[in-house]
């Protein structure tokens, strides 16, 4: 479906030619209507497109190319050793906290390390992309 359909330019022309005939009392019953040949359409295009995508999937398998295999997530090595690493430093770090300020130090110690594990699954922080950085010539903050 084009952004400027000419058939639905002409259903909604006609319903709102219905509606200045009609009058207000039947302004539901022609939005829906209308919004029904609107659904129709979109029905059409997306079962076209799905149709296609179907049909040139079949033909690569056909040809034997294999479709391009989904990527990893090439940072999950170093978000679980960071993850171990912070919750390994997280055991002296809670008794430092507690014997040092009690509950309150406790808290703050855990806050730190949850606000630190955030900040790193966020992407805010990244070894990987500052070593790809420096590889391809680029300054850490650039992207």
């Amino acid at each position: 479906m084009e952004a400027r359909d000419p058939e639905l330019k002409k259903e909604l022309d006609a319903t709102l030619h219905a509606r200045r005939e009609l009058g207000e009392d039947y302004d539901s019953a022609l939005v829906e209507s209308f919004l029904e040949k609107v659904e129709q359409r979109l029905d059409g295009t997306v079962d076209r497109r799905v149709r296609r995508q179907l049909a040139e999937q079949q033909m690569s398998v056909a040809r034997g190319v294999r479709p391009p295999p989904q990527p990893a997530d090439p940072n999950f090595g170093e978000r679980f050793g960071y993850g171990i690493i912070t919750m390994i430093l997280a055991v002296p770090l809670s008794a430092i906290g507690v014997v040092n300020a009690g509950l309150p130090g406790l808290i703050v110690t855990w806050t730190g390390i949850v606000g630190v594990n955030f900040v790193h699954a966020a992407g805010g922080f990244s070894w990987s992309r500052k070593r790809r950085a420096k590889d391809e010539g680029h300054s850490e903050w650039e992207e």
